[in-house]
Formats: structure tokens, sequence, C-alpha cells
């Protein structure tokens, strides 16, 4: 590799690793509870968990869902209900002012989907978990910080790429794995941090791709509502309003009978809602499998007939996002690879110290001496001083 190739990925590397390390850090350390985030509120919240019961009891009807919710906050309406993914025998009732509310302000109720009984109200949006996620998605800046954080893990990707080129002619006089313990404390930490990047390579570049593509979770979710869900909707589009919706069971029974093999009802919006329309129950129907649960495919029913209009599965990007979600927290392969993505997590955090210590800790002369002396020979000399 020629000198100027060299100095050139040197340097994108180091300001790439520069610009992000702090954030990256603060995304690290959030993160790593955030991995057992679901695990954490089942546990915050046991005394919601549904009572047992015969095993094939039936269902309550949703109607009667919906009433003992309304029952509760009379002056709220329902946007939208949600069955938890590991047990179905739990609904959430989400509840607020308008259909159209923004997530933030919504109120959830947890009801028993076999006897429509109130369990309680989990509040998300308070305690330390709630902390740590919000500082993980936007750092308390809403969309601006989410973009933010999106350009941070671009430059997170960059400096994986342009630490990959390096580490060849780096490693080209030694052992893979080589730390160098009588050559000083910072070549030392310089080979402990090449090492531990290096094996967490694969990892960080998939958590660093998946945290990018969910930064753009509202875009793209806004390109849904207005390509995929208007076309369904679009021949409602001149109707007059809704005045006598059916029943919301009326809707999920339709859904329900006509969901392919393997899929089963995951959410249901009410018409108005941001998901649905105007004039249309939503009904989201996902997998049963580790693989498919987090692929959604919608099902609109005209909430005045409560016949089927429209079916269709997500469009790729979506599918990306819905996939990218999970995949960034480990929560596709159960507890073992929730405590993977933990261990990676830790050594993630370890090569970003090494890294803020070999910045903070380089000799004022490292830039000239590297401009004299950079090629492809002696990088690794360079490098280590």
């Amino acid at each position: 590799m020629k000198a100027r190739t060299v100095r050139i990925w040197y340097k994108v590397h180091r300001w790439s690793s520069i610009i992000s390390t702090m954030f990256l850090l603060m995304l690290c350390i959030t993160g790593l509870p955030l991995v057992f985030y679901h695990d954490i509120l089942h546990w915050q919240h046991s005394d919601l968990e549904p009572p047992p019961m015969p095993e094939g009891t039936k269902e309550a009807s949703l109607a009667n869902v919906e009433a003992a919710a309304l029952a509760r906050h009379p002056d709220l309406v329902i946007p939208f209900m949600s069955w938890d993914e590991e047990d179905r025998n739990l609904l959430y009732v989400g509840m607020s002012k308008a259909y159209d509310s923004p997530p933030e302000t919504i109120r959830l109720l947890a009801v028993d989907a076999r006897t429509a009984k109130v369990l309680g109200e989990p509040n998300l949006n308070e305690g330390i978990m709630y902390v740590l996620r919000t500082l993980h998605v936007d750092m308390f800046a809403g969309i601006p910080g989410k973009l933010f954080l999106g350009v941070m893990g671009l430059l997170l990707l960059a400096a994986i790429v342009s630490g990959t080129v390096l580490y060849a002619p780096f490693m080209r006089r030694l052992d893979f794995g080589s730390v160098r313990q009588n050559r000083g404390r910072r070549t030392k930490w310089l080979d402990l941090h090449n090492l531990l990047g290096i094996v967490t390579l694969a990892w960080l570049s998939v958590v660093g791709a998946t945290g990018v593509i969910n930064t753009w979770a509202d875009s793209i979710f806004k390109i849904w509502q207005f390509g995929q869900l208007a076309d369904m909707i679009a021949p409602y589009k001149d109707m007059p309003p809704l005045a006598n919706p059916v029943s919301v069971d009326v809707a999920y029974k339709a859904a329900k009978a006509s969901a392919p093999e393997g899929r089963v009802p995951s959410f249901i919006t009410y018409p108005k809602s941001l998901f649905s329309g105007q004039h249309h129950y939503g009904v989201f129907l996902r997998g049963e499998e580790h693989l498919t649960a987090k692929l959604l495919a919608p099902v609109l029913v005209d909430a005045e007939t409560g016949k089927i209009t429209d079916m269709r599965r997500m469009p790729w990007y979506v599918d990306a996002l819905f996939v990218s979600q999970p995949l960034h927290f480990g929560d596709y392969g159960g507890m073992p690879m929730k405590i993977l993505w933990a261990i990676l997590d830790i050594i993630s955090i370890a090569v970003l110290v090494t890294g803020l210590y070999l910045f903070f800790t380089r000799r004022k002369s490292a830039e000239t001496q590297l401009g004299l002396s950079l090629n492809a020979g002696n990088l690794e000399t360079v490098l280590a001083k």
C-alpha cells in the first residue's frame, strides 16, 4: 500500500474516531442495560402479569376490553390495542386525548385478554430505564437528536472500515493478537486497542449499521404513511366522515380469518389513527417464529362494513427497520444472544476507552513524524509512538 494512501486512511480513521468516540461511548454504556430492556420491564411490572388459568381459556371480546379501558378513562380515546409478544394473554390498550396524538403522550393500560380485567397502568415514560433509552435513542433532543446520532453511527462505520484497512500493514511483522509487553505502556494499549477492535469488528459493524437505520425510523414511517398506506386508503379519500363504525371485534375476526398460516394479529389501530386512515381499522399481522415475529403485514378493514379492503406486505425499507430494531439489541435468540451482545458491548467500551487514551497521550510530534516517516513498511513503528 502506498504511503499516501496509508496516510489518508490513517487520517480518516483518526478523525472519524475522535469526533464520534464520546457519543459512541455514551451509546455503548446506555445500550448495555437496554440489551435486557424487556426482561427488566417484565421484572419491574411483574404484578401486571395475567394470573394462571386453565389451558384453552377463551379470550374475551375486544369490545369488552375496550369498554373496560374507557370505563377507567372515559375522557380518552383508544388509538390502538397491542398483544404482548411473549404472552398473548396480556393486552396493552393505548389511550390518548386524540387518535393522532404523539406516541410519547399515550397512556398504556395492561389488560387480561381472557377476562378483560384491567391489571394496571405501566408508565414507560419515567424511571432509569426511560432515561437510558431516551439518551440512547435521541439524547432528549427528538428527531434532531436521532439524526445526529445517525451521523455518529456513520462515522463509526468509517472508523471500522479505515481501521480494518490499516490493520493489515500494521500487523505485517506481528502475529495475530500480539500485545507487546516490553515496548512501553502506549504501545501495549495500541496493541490492545487493535486486538479488541478486530475481535468486535463484525459485531460493531452490525450494531452500527442497524443503529443508523433505527435513527431513520420517523422518516421511514412517514414514507410508508404517504406511500403504501395512502395508496391502500386512496379509494376512500373523498368519502364523508365515518359515522357508525362496526365493533373492533368484527375487524379483528375478519383479519384473523384471512390471516395466512403462521401469522397472528400483533396490534390493531382504530379509524382516524396514524396507521389506518379515517375509514379503516388496521390489523397488523406478524409471524410466530423468532425470525418472522418482527415482520408485519397490514390488513385494512372497512370500519363501516367490516370487510377487508386491502392486505399487503410492508415495503422492504420498513422490513429493514423492523429487522434492525431487535437485531440492534440482540433481541432475536433469547437470553444466550443477549448475554453475547452484552459481552461484546463491554469489549467495545474497552475499544473506545483505549482509543481515547491513545489520542490524549500521543506525542506532540506524532503528526510531524507521521508526515516524514509514514510508509507501508514502517507504519507499525510510527503508529506505536
